[in-house]
């Protein structure tokens, strides 16, 4: 390559430097896992209005949400920088290749907040904007400074941060809290667990280097498949609450006892292949982490479809 490709002031290099910034604070915002609580928030908005909801509160709703989540996000990165580096799951994310700086990340984080906060309460409803302040609140205070790297139940406690779109998405459509989506909340709170801890397992020598007692890194496999089991007939079961509760038509518990299933025995796999050996070649993990990804997806479109079914 010659040095005036090289040479940052060269004219050409102007275009793929800005998209790097650009590319650089979108990561900060972890794009796919704001996709994830998304999945979550607009189905129940579906359930809230038996049926389809108004779209400007949807879109305001998944724009506010976006923007919350994504500065809960480039908080944690602003603070967890020092372990990304350690880890190779994280080390190319933003601040720990240098993408930019801790001090632009931390304002980032922080406006985002800020802007999230006022769209919501001025766009939809104050309710649903205070709680997802509280969610951001928590995933950073609550998890990232408290929990992660004190106690081994960091996720499972701090893991409910990302309950609440069940929560602001009924707001958002409703304006009031009711038992159904703290159903559901309970349900991505049990669900955390057994979706973080495969994931885990797969990175639990990086945790250790780090430093951070997530339970696979500090626990032996057969101990964290028996939890992870444990937790998945909790997240099955509390799932199935929302039958009585709503009550849904015949659609989503069929779907919930279906998927649940499924679920259960990936968890049994686990703990059965645990029992075997600890190295990841049996272990497997990654199976488990990708299907509970399709579980709750599924699970809460079964709850967004079945208005339309009865």
């Amino acid at each position: 390559m010659s040095a005036a490709h090289q040479h940052p002031s060269h004219p050409s290099s102007g275009r793929p430097r800005a998209l790097d910034v650009v590319n650089a604070y979108v990561g900060l915002m972890k794009p796919r896992i704001i996709e994830l609580l998304l999945l979550t928030t607009v189905p129940v908005m579906f359930l809230a209005a038996e049926g389809v909801p108004p779209l400007w509160p949807v879109l305001a709703t998944l724009v506010g949400g976006t923007l919350s989540a994504g500065s809960a996000n480039a908080l944690n990165c602003v603070f967890d920088a020092d372990i990304d580096q350690q880890m190779r799951r994280t080390r190319r994310r933003p601040l720990p290749r240098h993408a930019v700086t801790t001090r632009s990340a931390l304002v980032f984080g922080l406006v985002l907040g800020v802007v999230s906060t006022l769209w919501l309460g001025f766009l939809v409803n104050w309710l649903s904007a205070g709680l997802a302040l509280a969610a951001n609140v928590f995933y950073v205070v609550g998890y990232t400074m408290l929990l992660k790297r004190r106690t081994s139940q960091n996720i499972v406690w701090g893991g409910a941060a990302g309950c609440f779109p069940a929560l602001i998405g009924w707001t958002a459509v409703t304006d009031e809290l009711a038992w159904p989506p703290v159903v559901l909340f309970l349900v991505v709170f049990f669900w955390t667990p057994p979706h973080f801890w495969a994931l885990a397992i797969r990175y639990r020598e990086d945790y250790a280097a780090a430093d951070v007692p997530m339970l696979p890194s500090i626990a032996p496999a057969t101990v964290v498949a028996r939890k992870i089991v444990a937790y998945s007939y909790a997240m099955v079961a509390t799932s199935l609450i929302l039958w009585p509760i709503t009550p849904t038509g015949w659609f989503y518990p069929v779907a919930a006892v279906v998927l649940g299933a499924a679920f259960i025995v990936e968890a049994h796999r686990l703990q059965a292949r645990a029992r075997i050996s600890s190295e990841l070649s049996v272990l497997k993990p990654m199976r488990l982490f990708h299907w509970s990804n399709a579980y709750l997806a599924l699970l809460f479109v079964a709850a967004a479809i079945d208005p339309f079914l009865r």
